[in-house]
């Protein structure tokens, strides 16, 4: 179900790209939250994500991921976030899968 709708003008502004996760360490406090490093080829970013009850720290390591770049940045348990990882949910929250490219291409690159 479609819940407004996105101009072109909109899209063109959203920085998407291939990343790859670090490092995953646990957010002291938080039962839902890893906090996670990502290489993006020519920087790397911090990034705090939900994702402790659906993928064990050995699942996501090395694991190349879609990056939300230019999402406003957010503190999470003291930790600023500077993105955020795309991933499909189902309806009930069950289930949660990353968004990966598919096949072997350059970190950073830009999805469009």
């Amino acid at each position: 179900m479609v819940e407004g709708i996105v101009t072109f003008s909109d899209w063109e502004k959203i920085d998407l790209r291939v990343g790859e996760i670090l490092e995953i360490e646990d957010v002291p406090g938080a039962d839902k939250l890893y906090k996670l490093k990502i290489d993006l080829g020519t920087e790397t970013r911090i990034l705090v994500a939900g994702l402790k009850q659906y993928y064990q720290k050995e699942e996501l390591d090395g694991k190349r991921c879609i990056i939300f770049c230019n999402l406003e940045p957010k503190k999470l348990k003291g930790i600023e976030s500077k993105g955020m990882l795309l991933a499909a949910v189902n309806d009930d929250h069950s289930e949660v899968k990353l968004i990966q490219p598919d096949g072997s291409i350059e970190l950073g690159s830009r999805i469009s």
